[in-house]
């Protein structure tokens, strides 16, 4: 036979004590194994185990107490092998087990976490009885026959034993036992329900004290009850000094009379208002906030109090942008990327057909720029590229679009050109620009550039064509010589 499952760290609804021991070792030890799985099924009633884990703990305790009743009738089978007491020791093992599995039957009646509870109160009742009655009637027996007293004799004494002060005290237990059991299961459900409620507002407040919102709580009149960390840092105050203020004192937005009626008005009818609210920051900056302000009511049904939640939206929208820049631009060199590049070429396309001027697509790429890399490393490379990314914006002018796809290679585009001459002079600037030396770990260095160059609409009309003509006027660029600029073939 498995032992049962493990106590678990709860109160007992059956506490065992010294009365219980019935002097027969073995005995006494199946007793506190049925007690302490008692105690487990009470447990995980009252903490509101799944219907899985009562199952299973409720069909432990049934098999246990099948085979303590069997070791039970041994003992009596091997002391007192012809007597009626045996017999009658067995009927009452039989008619328990039959209660039990009728109680256990009346499932598709009622919720199996009622038949538990009946079933727990049934078991306490009846294993105390039988423990303090039965089992310790079978024991004196027992422990008078190993005395050498015949069975009769050993019944008689048993019976003596068992009368007077032994009925008062066993009647006394039973019905302490039976309150107590009824009582403690009620006490250990309403600790469980205490504590999820406790968990739920531990849960809430460090929701609150740990969210980027700023939350305000505030009386009927609008003065200022709590505040959480998040408002503390967006006022610049603490929760002393903003107790029993206004808040409109800290959020200058709530100042504007208009707004204020929409508000009121609007709890009035629905409980509570959400809007933009600009207020100065304590630097004086106006911010906007997303500001969701609650009534609550009390038992009367009067506001008590309101619950401002301030969402700072100015943040949101700096991050909305850092991400549009971090999706549109180079990481390195702060350049448009080739997906912004791709933008800017459609753009410059349909103004060119607008005006009738020319635009040029520049595909550069630097000339001895890999020497630099494996001679000083990536990180002075890093810097070279971002010193001439800023190097490009210099030379070009404000409509003029440059961009990095990668490594040492740059698209640049050239607008409102009003003829090859005018690309021809930018161009020799942005060489001459680039062909002046670095400062580099001590020394000097230099890089040039091979230029490629396709013009709208005299080599091509559509962005991909001239990307493509004019990278294949950059290799030709280097074929010749690099440090110059070659346009692509007509």
């Amino acid at each position: 036979m498995t032992e049962p499952t493990a106590k678990i760290e709860s109160t007992d609804i059956f506490p065992w004590n010294e009365n219980f021991e019935t002097g027969i070792e073995e005995i006494d030890h199946q007793h506190r194994k049925l007690v302490d799985l008692v105690n487990l099924l009470a447990n995980h009633l009252a903490f509101q185990a799944d219907l899985p884990t009562l199952n299973a703990i409720f069909s432990e305790l049934a098999a246990y107490a099948v085979y303590h009743f069997q070791t039970e009738e041994a003992i009596w089978v091997e002391f007192c092998p012809d007597d009626s007491a045996t017999a009658g020791h067995r009927l009452v093992h039989q008619d328990f087990i039959e209660a039990v599995n009728r109680l256990k039957s009346e499932q598709n009646e009622r919720s199996f976490e009622q038949i538990v509870e009946d079933i727990l109160a049934f078991l306490t009742q009846w294993l105390a009885f039988h423990i303090l009655d039965s089992d310790k009637r079978m024991a004196f027996i027992v422990q008078g026959i190993q005395a050498g007293l015949s069975l009769d004799e050993a019944k008689h004494r048993a019976e003596q034993d068992m009368g007077g002060a032994m009925q008062v005290l066993i009647q006394t237990i039973l019905a302490m036992y039976e309150s107590l059991s009824s009582r403690t299961i009620n006490l250990m459900k309403e600790i469980n329900e205490r504590q999820k409620l406790e968990k739920k507002l531990r849960l809430a407040a460090n929701v609150i004290e740990n969210t980027l919102d700023a939350i305000c709580v505030t009386d009927a009149d609008l003065n200022i009850v709590e505040i959480n960390p998040a408002f503390r840092q967006a006022t610049a105050c603490s929760s002393e000094s903003a107790a029993g203020k206004n808040m409109k004192s800290f959020k200058s937005g709530l100042n504007d009379s208009r707004l204020i009626a929409l508000i009121w008005q609007t709890i009035a009818q629905q409980g509570h208002w959400s809007g933009e609210v600009k207020s100065r920051n304590p630097l004086g900056e106006l911010e906007s906030e997303w500001l969701t302000i609650s009534s609550m009511t009390g038992e009367d049904d009067t506001v008590s109090n309101y619950v401002a939640v301030f969402s700072n939206v100015s943040q949101l929208l700096k991050r909305q942008q850092s991400l549009e820049q971090a999706a549109s631009h180079d990481t390195l060199t702060g350049l448009p990327n080739r997906l912004l590049l791709m933008d800017r070429m459609a753009l410059a396309i349909a103004h060119a057909e607008r005006s009738g001027l020319l635009f040029a697509v520049c595909y550069l790429d630097l000339d001895g720029f890999k020497p630099i890399n494996d001679t000083y490393g990536h990180a002075a490379g890093d810097k070279l590229l971002c010193e001439l990314a800023a190097r490009y914006q210099n030379v070009l002018r404000n409509n003029d679009t440059v961009a990095r796809l990668g490594g040492d290679e740059f698209v640049i585009l050239l607008e409102a050109l009003h003829s090859q001459e005018d690309c021809n002079v930018m161009l020799t600037r942005l060489l001459h620009e680039i062909s002046r030396p670095f400062a580099m770990a001590g020394n000097e260095v230099k890089v040039s550039a091979s230029i490629g160059i396709a013009l709208f609409p005299k080599h091509a009309v559509s962005a991909d064509d001239l990307l493509l003509l004019a990278d294949q006027a950059m290799y030709q660029a280097k074929r010749i010589g690099r440090a110059r600029f070659c346009f692509a073939r007509s």
